[in-house]
C-alpha cells in the first residue's frame, strides 16, 4: 500500500454517507440496514476528522523530539477521535465500507493496508533498527541510552499517517502480539486514528494463543480507544455472488474467456460495459513488485503465464492469497514434461490459495485431472488436482478468507 497524499475532491468533500448513497443510486449495491448503521458511524468519524489537525510535511522533524511537540491537537485541547473496530462474518461488506470511508477521509496523510502486510513492514523496520549504530539510532529519533525500537518506529508511522486503516486484523503468534500492544499504545498516544476490520470480536483476538494474558492489556486498550461495530447481516454477499457461478471452465476459447469476464463483473458489482475502467494493482514482496492486471473489491485477475511462467515463489503467491479473497486465472495450458517448472509453481500457487480459503475461478485447456499427467512431480500434482476439485465445492466456497485449514 502507498501513502495517499491526494487533495480532497469528489466524495472526499461529501463523506462516506454520500458515497454509499451514490453507489445505491448507481445500482452497484443494494440497501442493507446493517451496513447503513456502520456507514452512519463512519460518517460521524468523518465529521470529527474534518477539523482534526495532522502534521504537515513541512514541519516533520528528522530528529528526536518531545511527545508534546508532536501533538498539536493536545495544545488545542482537542481529544483524538475514537477509531472503529469493525468485526463480523465474511462477505458482509466490511472491507467495501472501509474502502468508502478511506476514499472520503479528509486527511492528506492516511494509509490503508492489509494487517499482515503491516506487520511484515513492522518486523522489517525492527530488523533494520537493530542494525543501526547508536549514533544512527539517535539520528532516527531513538535514545542513545535506550535501544528500544518501538517508540521511534511508532513516530515514523505517525509521520506517515494520521489515519491508519487495517484490513483483516488477526493475531496468530506471540511475536506479533507482543509488538502490537506496545506499538498501538505509542500510535494512540501520538494521536493516530485507527480503523480496522476483523473476523473476530475484540475479546476473541489471539484467543487460545501462547501467553495470551500478556496480550490482554492490548485488548483493553483497543476497547478503550476504538468503538466496536459488528457487521453480521443475514446476507453473505460474497457467497451470494458465487452461488450458481461455474468456477472451472474448459477449454480456453473466446466463450470461456467471456464467461470469466462476466464472472469478474458479477463478483465486483460492476457493469460489464466498464471493462476499460477496471483498475490494475500492484503488490510489494520483499522489495519486488507484482503487477496485477485487473483488481477490484478483493478480486484479482491474472494469466497463467504471468504467475507460473515467471520466476515467482511461495512468498509471492502467499502475498496474493492474503491480499485477495478471489483470484481468476486465465488460460491454464495442458502441462507436459517440458513445463515441469510451470507445473511446480502452479502447485505452490494453488496450495497458497487453498490454505487461505481464496476462491479460484479459471479457464484451462483440459479438466483438472488431465492438466499434468506426465513429467517430474506428476504424482505430487495429484494433490493439486484434488484441491482444485474441492475448491469448486459449496463447502469450500463458504469458507472465510484467511480461515486456514
Amino acid at each position: 500500500e502507498e501513502l495517499v497524499t491526494s487533495e480532497k475532491g469528489g466524495w472526499a468533500a461529501e463523506g462516506p454517507m454520500a458515497a454509499y448513497r451514490a453507489l445505491e443510486a448507481d445500482g452497484e449495491i443494494h440497501t442493507d440496514p446493517d451496513q447503513l448503521k456502520l456507514v452512519e458511524m463512519f460518517e460521524a468519524l468523518y465529521q470529527q476528522l474534518l477539523t482534526y489537525p495532522e502534521r504537515s510535511a513541512k514541519n516533520l522533524p528528522n530528529r528526536r523530539f518531545s511527545l508534546s511537540s508532536f501533538m498539536p491537537w493536545k495544545k488545542a485541547k482537542q481529544p483524538s477521535p475514537h477509531g472503529l473496530y469493525i468485526y463480523g462474518g465474511v462477505g458482509r461488506g466490511k472491507s467495501m465500507l472501509m474502502d468508502l470511508f478511506f476514499e472520503t477521509a479528509p486527511m492528506k496523510r492516511k494509509l490503508r493496508v492489509h494487517f499482515h502486510e503491516f506487520m511484515q513492514d513492522i518486523h522489517a523496520r525492527l530488523k533494520a533498527w537493530r542494525q543501526l549504530t547508536p549514533k544512527e539510532r539517535s539520528a532516527a529519533g531513538g535514545r542513545v541510552s535506550d535501544d528500544d525500537p518501538i517508540p521511534p518506529i511508532a513516530r515514523q508511522i505517525a509521520h506517515e499517517a494520521t489515519l491508519l486503516c487495517f484490513d483483516e486484523l488477526q493475531v496468530s503468534d506471540i511475536a506479533d502480539a507482543m509488538v502490537l500492544g506496545r506499538l498501538f499504545k505509542q500510535l494512540l498516544d501520538m494521536g493516530v486514528v485507527l480503523v480496522t476490520t476483523s473476523n473476530r470480536p475484540v475479546d476473541d483476538l489471539y484467543k487460545g494463543g501462547l501467553n495470551r494474558q500478556l496480550f490482554m492489556p492490548c485488548i483493553a486498550m483497543i476497547k478503550e480507544n476504538l468503538d466496536s461495530a459488528p457487521l453480521n447481516g443475514p446476507t453473505d454477499y460474497r457467497l451470494d455472488r458465487l452461488t450458481g457461478l461455474q468456477t472451472f471452465y474448459t477449454p480456453v476459447n473466446a466463450e470461456t474467456t467471456n464467461a470469466l469476464r462476466k464472472a469478474f463483473f458479477t463478483l465486483t458489482d460492476r457493469n460489464v460495459d466498464d471493462a476499460a475502467k477496471v483498475p490494475s494493482g500492484e503488490l510489494s514482496v520483499h522489495g519486488r513488485k507484482i503487477f496485477v492486471p485487473k483488481s477490484a473489491r478483493g478480486v484479482a485477475v491474472f494469466s497463467f503465464k504471468r504467475l507460473c511462467a515467471n520466476p515467482l515463489g511461495a512468498a509471492d503467491y502467499l502475498m496474493i492469497a492474503r491480499h485477495y479473497h478471489t483470484v481468476i486465472m486465465v488460460a491454464i495450458p495442458k502441462l507436459g514434461p517440458d513445463k515441469r517448472n510451470e507445473a511446480k509453481r502452479f502447485v505452490i500457487f494453488i496450495d497458497a490459495l487453498y490454505e487461505q480459503g481464496v476462491k479460484f475461478l479459471c479457464s484451462a485447456d483440459v479438466p483438472p485431472n488431465e492438466l499434468y499427467t506426465g513429467g517430474d512431480g506428476s504424482f505430487e500434482f495429484e494433490r493439486t488436482v484434488s484441491r482444485l476439485m474441492e475448491m469448486q465445492s459449496d463447502t469450500y466456497l463458504a469458507r472465510g478468507h484467511g480461515e486456514i485449514e
